[in-house]
């Protein structure tokens, strides 16, 4: 669950984050600084993930960093609920303890 939602929060855009990061806060009661650190791991640590590293080229044009998740979830089809449970099976190797 964790997962989607940071992918829906952070599929806002910038000038949108601080509001919507406030609403999902509440409403989930989850902490603002977490969501601060799920936007961190997109936009910083994401990239140097051997999954991103390994995965990367496959996608033409190739995924805008800066705009991590949304221009991820971008490159799936269907729906949006389709797009997202393609993008969540895409992430799921990074959920896995080894």
């Amino acid at each position: 669950m964790y997962v989607a939602l940071a992918v829906v929060v952070l599929g806002v855009k910038r000038n949108k984050i601080n509001a919507a990061t406030t609403q999902v806060s509440e409403l989930l009661g989850v902490p603002e600084r977490t969501i601060a650190r799920w936007r961190q791991w997109w936009l910083q640590l994401f990239g140097a993930t051997a999954l991103w590293q390994a995965q990367c080229a496959r996608f033409m044009p190739s995924v805008e960093i800066t705009e991590l998740p949304q221009s991820l979830m971008a490159r799936f089809t269907g729906t949006a609920h389709e797009a997202m449970g393609h993008l969540l099976k895409f992430l799921s190797p990074l959920s896995v303890q080894i």
